[in-house]
């Protein structure tokens, strides 16, 4: 029991997903107490979740077309956020 409290406690890459799973509407109850205990303790975690909001009103109305990346862009862009990721 209190190894998974830990696991709950002190992981910021599953709380990020959480985050962006919360936002597009598909979570669960259990994964919301998940990342309510997270939350409680996580600074790092509840900016996040603020930008990631901010961003998602940002970008509500805009056409999937009407923003194109170009692949080198994305794969530099997805080693960036997977090196921050894992630094945790």
């Amino acid at each position: 029991m209190m190894s998974a409290l830990k696991n709950i406690i002190y992981n910021c890459k599953q709380a990020t997903f959480l985050i962006e799973k919360r936002i597009s509407g598909k979570i669960t109850a259990a994964e919301t107490l998940q990342l309510h205990v997270h939350l409680a303790g996580c600074s790092v975690c509840k900016i996040y979740q603020q930008q990631s909001m901010l961003i998602n009103k940002v970008f509500v109305g805009f056409a999937n077309n009407d923003f194109k990346l170009d692949e080198a862009f994305k794969k530099m862009l997805n080693g960036k956020i997977e090196k921050e990721i894992n630094k945790n």
